[in-house]
């Protein structure tokens, strides 16, 4: 490759821990492990940065971006420090979802796929989390999820998130 690489050294040893994972032939079930280890690495996934995954697995950059568009947990654009998703699926927003949901937006001063302008906050619509139960929930960074998401714990959360 021409240019340097995006990926540090770190980051290709973890992409080789998940290749390890799957026969020789079948290197692209990797693709979402590199992805993630991308993503955490640079904060989103660049076409540039596909296509360095495409060539290091060995796949078509078409089949890297078909993953890394088609999944939201993936940015393939530039997202603020914090992502925080609200599901917006509908057991969510019968369960205050729309309010918490209305709350952080205003509180933030963005819609959603927008950035607050100190970079800090990308709010996002999510589909169904597979935590009904704790609605409404929020997903922050695509690791933690918050549950039972009242303005009070919004409020919390963001405070928590801004140190």
């Amino acid at each position: 490759m021409a240019n340097a690489m995006l990926l540090s050294q770190e980051a290709l040893k973890k992409i080789d821990r998940e290749l390890a994972k799957y026969p020789a032939d079948q290197r692209q079930s990797a693709v979402m492990s590199a992805l993630r280890i991308a993503q955490v690495e640079h904060g989103w996934l660049p076409a540039e940065l596909q296509q360095e995954i495409a060539d290091y697995i060995g796949m078509p950059a078409v089949a890297v971006q078909e993953v890394a568009t088609f999944y939201n947990m993936f940015n393939t654009s530039p997202v603020g420090k914090h992502k925080i998703t609200v599901c917006t699926n509908l057991p969510c927003l019968l369960s205050g979802g729309e309010r918490a949901a209305h709350h952080l937006k205003h509180k933030l001063g963005v819609g959603y796929k927008e950035t607050t302008a100190d970079g800090q906050f990308t709010v996002m619509e999510g589909e169904c989390m597979g935590a009904c139960g704790d609605a409404p929930v929020m997903l922050v960074d695509n690791h933690r999820m918050c549950s039972w998401m009242s303005n009070e714990k919004i409020d919390a959360l963001l405070e928590e998130l801004k140190k």
